[in-house]
């Protein structure tokens, strides 16, 4: 059986009550919310019965139990987080514009998961895994991007996997040596997973099947196309297919992205079509978009088979 890895940054979320232009005033909030999209994405691996782990460190803080607890709780194997003596867990302020786009404030990569290097307990459970999952975000410092880049490595020469979801903000693609990583990451990738335009960053072309046609040419074996509520498009070298979004109330988009790709991960290791692993990671996006906070919307298979068979009408 497979077993899925991810290395990155796990914080805490904690959201304004009202919409705004950023934190330059007092304002009402909400949280802590677990968070940081390896921790949503592995979060939502492990609620559908997947094996599964996450690498990361966070401060020995309630922050730190409050995401370590969820884990847990949803089938994650947590024996790769570091909980750091006098460390501070990560932490993102968000606040919502008045256009539903976001701003952020970020405490990363001077936290404790801005430190994340390989113990000896850490290879060992990077060779248990099968399959690599990177997230764009996770490549926010020098020592986080040498154990992503030695995790891969690692799995690959193993005969296992990996997947790319880049996942880039503006707030975190100019850190250091991201650029790089994002590069030699897409060369060992067997599964793309780009958010609309994420696409053309990595390819020449300026049309979309003559960029998929590009990234396939280099080695990738699939590629999936993430774009929100309109649903997500799947290709490799003898598939072409779009499958439409499910009609939901939206109520946080945060996280949605990571629960559709841990969805399609999970699905496509364990051998699903890619007509039926993209109709459930639509699912799984849609459903999430239904709950305030970034991993609360994480969903069960069950949970997915019930809003697949009503089609969001329920």
């Amino acid at each position: 059986m497979s077993k899925i890895l991810t290395i990155g940054e796990i914080l805490v979320e904690i959201v304004a009550t009202n919409r705004g232009n950023g934190f330059r005033e007092a304002v009402p909030l909400i949280g802590p919310f677990p968070s940081g999209a390896p921790a949503i994405f592995i979060d939502q691996v492990g609620k559908l019965g997947q094996d599964c782990a996450i690498i990361s460190r966070v401060g020995e803080d309630d922050f730190g139990w409050v995401n370590i607890d969820r884990l847990t709780a949803d089938g994650v194997d947590v024996s790769g987080i570091e909980m750091v003596p006098q460390g501070t867990t990560g932490s993102a302020f968000v606040r919502y514009r008045e256009d539903g786009s976001r701003a952020f404030v970020f405490n990363i990569r001077h936290s404790a998961c801005g430190t994340i290097e390989l113990s000896d307990e850490h290879l060992a459970l990077i060779d248990s895994c099968t399959h690599m999952h990177v997230m764009g975000t996770a490549l926010y410092a020098p020592s986080v991007v040498e154990s992503i880049l030695t995790a891969v490595d690692r799995i690959k020469a193993a005969g296992g996997t990996v997947s790319f979801d880049p996942n880039l903000r503006p707030e975190i693609l100019d850190s250091p040596g991201m650029r790089e990583a994002l590069q030699t990451v897409l060369s060992k990738t067997d599964l793309f997973m780009p958010s609309g335009e994420e696409l053309f960053l990595f390819a020449k072309a300026k049309g979309e099947s003559e960029a998929v046609a590009e990234l396939l040419a280099r080695g990738i074996k699939a590629i999936v196309v993430k774009r929100g509520a309109k649903g997500a498009s799947y290709f490799d070298a003898e598939t072409a297919l779009d499958l439409e979004g499910f009609p939901v109330e939206e109520v946080d988009p945060t996280g949605a992205g990571d629960c559709f790709g841990a969805t399609f991960v999970t699905f496509w290791l364990q051998g699903a079509s890619p007509a039926e692993a993209l109709l459930y990671a639509n699912a799984s996006g849609a459903r999430a978009v239904t709950k305030a906070g970034p991993m609360e919307g994480a969903s069960t298979r069950s949970e997915l088979d019930l809003l697949i068979k009503t089609r969001g009408k329920a």
